[in-house]
């Protein structure tokens, strides 16, 4: 049998709240796209020009000012900024940067259209993207082409066609990203639900483990107690002979206990353990020579139908002892192609039955252990035959 150990709430992590971030994606070090950025901005601190206080010198530094940034704005995460608002803030960065290739004579002025396209590809759904990218060209290829402004000379209207280009690398990189939190959150939900599996499985061997002390334990103590109780009462009378037998039962029941306690740890530590082997090897220990019959092919069955017929047949045995003591058992095994069906049936006692104190609990026991297989159990007195009047207990499994 294989245990499986309790999983602790805490490496059960409590899933990110609604406006958390969202987790770091491998391959995208955010860093890296700061790191840009600031090049950016940068390198057209250094070359662009004019820059001043008045004039076209204050156009191109306040249209600098406004395209870093939107530039440096991408670094807010997704969670912080609304969809509409993310619009409108990267559309305010096209159209700034198509301004600063109108107005600025020279320079890297067309850096800022170019990165800005690209972060539209990856804040953006590839609908929304595609557009606001194909608008980005336009302005800069207009700007260009019809020389709205100051602007460079020297660049050539082509040159603003390609600035939507870079909302390719853009999609594919919210594609990939989109794709590798899918991964995490896949494996996220497998692990959960393993774990959930991991405890359900725990609970249900506990279950399991408590049906099997119960039924080793709980008759036979309740019969020891009696007995030692009767053997304190006798004392007091000073019959000895009497005082003996309770006694002797007492170590009967004791040697008994330790019997079903072997049979119990043997099933704890086996996955699988032959059912005809070991239920005859049970009923010859219980004192029954040649009792089981085998109807139908044995075949092999899984190892918790096999534990669960053993120790419906432990009680069963258990309950005959001490209920019909003298009687004899016959145990019947049927194999059919749909169920597995166990019968154990005594005879009437052949000697005196002692008055012993249940639990109650040994058919509930049984019939829990069915329900658990999709199955039924019944108990009750036989009314016929050459077993009438003794009792009988039968376990129908599917399967």
């Amino acid at each position: 049998m294989r245990y499986v150990l309790p999983v602790s709430a805490t490496e059960n992590p409590p899933p990110p709240h609604p406006g958390a971030d969202p987790r770091p994606v491998p391959g995208q070090d955010p860093r890296v796209q700061w790191g840009l950025s600031l090049a950016v901005v940068a390198v057209g601190a250094v070359t662009i020009r004019p820059m001043g206080l008045g004039g076209q010198g204050l156009a191109v530094a306040v249209l600098f000012v406004v395209n870093s940034a939107a530039l440096l704005a991408r670094g807010v995460p997704e969670s912080r900024v609304p969809p509409r608002l993310a619009l409108a803030w990267l559309s305010s960065g096209i159209v700034a940067a198509a301004a600063l290739l109108g107005v600025g004579d020279s320079g890297t002025t067309y850096l800022f259209a170019y990165f800005v396209a690209g972060h539209v590809g990856y804040r953006l759904g590839t609908g929304r993207a595609l557009v606001l990218a194909g608008a980005c060209s336009l302005l800069c290829a207009g700007v260009l082409y019809f020389h709205l402004g100051p602007g460079n000379p020297e660049l050539p209207w082509v040159l603003g066609l390609t600035t939507g280009v870079p909302v390719v690398v853009g999609i594919l990189n919210r594609t990939q990203r989109q794709a590798v939190r899918s991964a995490l959150s896949a494996a996220e939900s497998a692990e959960r639900a393993a774990r959930a599996e991991a405890r359900t499985a725990v609970l249900t061997e506990r279950g399991r483990i408590a049906r099997d002390v119960h039924d080793v334990l709980a008759h036979s103590l309740a019969g020891i107690n009696m007995q030692l109780e009767l053997a304190d009462a006798l004392l007091e009378t000073g019959d000895l002979e009497k005082v003996r037998e309770a006694n002797a039962k007492a170590h009967g029941l004791v040697k008994e206990s330790l019997k079903q306690a072997q049979w119990t740890v043997h099933a704890l530590r086996e996955d699988a353990l032959p059912l005809l082997e070991s239920l005859t090897a049970m009923v010859e220990s219980a004192g029954h020579h040649d009792a089981v019959t085998v109807t139908g092919t044995v075949r092999e069955v899984p190892a918790r139908v096999t534990q669960n017929l053993l120790r419906i047949a432990q009680e069963a045995l258990t309950n005959a002892a001490r209920h019909a003591p003298g009687g004899d058992v016959g145990v019947d095994l049927t194999f059919t192609a749909s169920s597995i069906t166990l019968r154990i049936r005594n005879r009437p006692a052949t000697r005196a039955v002692t008055p012993g104190v249940g639990s109650g609990m040994g058919l509930i026991g049984m019939r829990e252990r069915v329900a658990l297989l999709g199955g039924s159990v019944g108990a009750g007195p036989v009314t016929e035959g050459q077993d009438q009047g003794g009792w009988q207990v039968e376990a129908v499994i599917p399967g």
